[in-house]
């Protein structure tokens, strides 16, 4: 009887275990393999109630396996429920980013599963010496399955317990293989971009807004030349190099390559590889704080693609980012923007509407051209402008650029408008950022509809999260009707900003989700038809 129970609770608690890993490497990749964002994660206060609470039941259910000693088949069948109760908490549920099964994971998965059998292993022969050194004590000690069945359930109660830091040793045990498999990717896409001599590459980096300048420049640039950008968002090293090795062929031109940055060093090692001929940084701001600690560390970084780009090439700024017009660089600079009026390419005469944004925009020999986008925003308008001037440098006339503006497409989750039956939808859902933020109630401001904030608020901005969301929050209160915040102890500051300039406390709506958001939504009457502007929506490791 003993013997069967105790498989049912090792299959039981194995399985619990099996959905415990997955969940913590879906947290490990979401956290983009980087040990220190990973143990950061681990250390919010949340988070450590999380981890808590899905070893719970696995704990109880051990000392129930314990109490076994004392032949009770009932408490085994009890820790057998329990261990049900831990499938069920750790149970894979849908998740905005699920997992990706990767070979990286893949092989992390492999070498976890080779350290729980090790362990199991181990804890059988402690288990058989013990009964060995003590073969005199009363029963049930002096039974061998039973000094067995002991010694693995404390070897796994204490995997599973430790199981968010073996996350991390496994990534160390790995770490030799997967630096010799990315080395051999790396030299591969050098490989391939030394065979391409007259290939032009153009770097796209920022804070914020390079995605969009990277689409709006492969749309304003293939009208002419046959282009190649990295897809999505593939904007680390690893990225780059897969869009090369899968995507680059020899009739290529150009190169439009994105890079991200979430530590100082990140955009050097990716501009080593493609060695840009031209750079444009579209924004600077505080964003990853947690990871890159001070603004003068995203600003040094950012500026590495400026650092690359040769004495031959150009360096594209956007001028209304202060950090980017105060930052002096010794290389050939063509400015941008929509405020500066000092600008080598100025858009202006901004107007906004339900149907897209017209603007003016002046060359260098002074001729106005008029422009219209189906994009709403004026920080849409910005990263076009520097599209704009980035194609023409290139040897595209600015008359042959006005049909492709028109052409231009939202970018899905940045202040993408959505029509959705009788309501309108800004979602600006991918990211958010103190300046995007605002660019988006600008825009939300100028509709004539009823205008509805909804969000979750801003993180990872380190010590500077309560003062960046709180601003956001005074300076949404006169740009909307109705605020629904997602999570009512994440959106406080908003929720402070907004009383504090005097927003109707009775049009805040707080809500744990973002179905309930849309739920609270649909509930608001309808005085006139509702346009709803989506700030951010966290991550799966923020939820």
């Amino acid at each position: 009887m003993y013997n069967v129970l105790f498989v049912i609770w090792l299959i039981t608690y194995l399985v619990g275990a099996v959905w415990y890993v997955l969940y913590l490497m879906h947290m490990f990749q979401q956290n983009s393999y980087k040990p220190r964002e990973y143990r950061e994660w681990m250390g919010v206060h949340t988070n450590v109630g999380r981890l808590l609470g899905k070893c719970l039941y696995a704990i109880v259910s051990f000392f129930l396996v314990l109490l076994t000693n004392i032949e009770y088949p009932a408490v085994m069948i009890a820790a057998c429920l329990l261990n049900g109760m831990t499938i069920l908490v750790n149970k894979p549920h849908k998740a905005k980013k699920p997992l990706v099964y990767t070979k990286r994971v893949k092989r992390m998965l492999l070498t976890t599963g080779i350290l729980y059998l090790l362990v199991i292993l181990a804890a059988l022969c402690v288990g058989y010496c013990g009964f060995i050194t003590f073969p005199a004590v009363e029963f049930p000690w002096n039974d061998p399955v039973m000094w067995e069945m002991w010694s693995v359930s404390l070897a796994l109660l204490a995997m599973f317990i430790l199981q968010p830091f073996l996350i991390l040793l496994v990534n160390l045990i790995n770490h030799p293989i997967e630096k010799g498999i990315d080395q051999y990717y790396i030299n591969d896409a050098a490989r391939l971009l030394r065979e391409m001599p007259n290939l032009k590459v153009v770097g796209v980096t920022g804070s914020y807004g390079k995605t969009s300048v990277k689409y709006f420049l492969n749309t304003l640039l293939s009208s002419q030349y046959n282009v190649l950008y990295t897809p999505g968002n593939f904007n680390t090293t690893l990225g780059v190099v897969r869009t090369i090795r899968e995507n680059m062929k020899p009739f290529h031109e150009i190169f439009i390559c994105e890079m991200g940055a979430r530590e100082v060093g990140d955009i050097k090692e990716i501009c080593d590889l493609v060695h840009p001929d031209y750079g444009i940084i579209t924004s600077i701001g505080p964003q990853h704080l947690q990871s890159f600690h001070t603004i003068e560390n995203i600003i040094s970084t950012k500026f590495e693609l400026a650092d690359a780009v040769p004495e031959t090439g150009k360096v594209f700024l956007n001028y209304d980012n202060s950090y980017i017009k105060e930052h002096k660089i010794q290389k050939s600079v063509v400015s941008y923007g929509t405020t500066e009026e000092k600008v080598a390419f100025r858009a202006y005469d901004i107007e906004v509407s339900a149907r897209g944004s017209s603007f003016k925009m002046q060359d260098e020999n002074g001729a106005v051209h008029d422009f219209h986008t189906k994009l709403v925003g004026s920080h849409n308008v910005q990263n076009i402008a520097g599209a704009i001037a980035v194609a023409h440098t290139l040897g595209i006339p600015m008359e042959k650029l006005i049909y492709p503006v028109k052409q231009l497409e939202s970018v899905p989750h940045r202040l993408q408008l959505v029509k959705q039956g009788d309501r309108i939808i800004l979602d600006d859902a991918y990211n958010s950022n103190k300046n995007g933020f605002e660019a988006a109630l600008d825009t939300l401001s100028m509709f004539k509809e009823l205008r509805i904030l909804m969000t979750p608020g801003m993180v990872e901005l380190g010590e500077k999260q309560y003062d960046e969301n709180k601003e956001v929050g005074v300076y949404a209160a006169d740009k909307c009707d109705y605020a629904v915040l997602v999570g009512k102890e994440q959106t406080k500051p908003i929720q402070d900003g907004l009383l504090e300039a005097g927003f109707p406390q009775g049009k805040m709506i707080l809500v744990d989700s973002l179905q309930e958001a849309f739920q609270m939504v649909n509930a608001i009457p309808n005085e006139r038809q509702k346009v709803i502007l989506i700030e951010n929506d966290l991550p799966d490791n923020y939820a």
